[in-house]
Formats: structure tokens, C-alpha cells, sequence
């Protein structure tokens, strides 16, 4: 491979590696709202079930299929 070669390969896997940057950080953006919207999810969840005089937690429970 020629230096021109070379300098057009890596600047082509430079670009790459920014996109690919750009997209883990929007990921990353995208699991901390879900993560925060399950959590407020569960403990809406929990306080429903408390409210109808459960004792134990959603996330104590076994899934039904044990």
C-alpha cells in the first residue's frame, strides 16, 4: 500500500470510529432514561401493591413459572 493509501484508510476507519462513538453515547443516553423510567415503574409498582395490602415487593417475587 502507497502512504496515499494509508492516509485514505485511516482517515475512513477515523470517521468510522466517531460514528460508532456517536452512536454509544445516544445508547448510553437512551439506557439511562429507560433505566430510570423502569425504576420509577417499579416503585410505583411497589407502592400499588402496598396500597392493596401486599407484603412482599414486585422485585422479592418469584416469577410464576418457579
Amino acid at each position: 500500500m502507497n502512504a496515499t493509501r494509508l492516509e485514505e484508510e485511516v482517515a475512513h476507519l477515523t470517521r468510522t470510529v466517531e460514528d460508532l462513538s456517536d452512536v454509544v453515547a445516544r445508547q448510553a443516553r437512551e439506557i439511562d432514561r429507560l433505566t430510570a423510567r423502569v425504576a420509577m415503574l417499579m416503585e410505583r409498582e411497589a407502592e400499588r401493591e402496598a396500597d392493596a395490602g401486599g407484603s412482599v415487593a414486585v422485585q422479592d417475587r418469584r416469577p410464576p413459572h418457579y
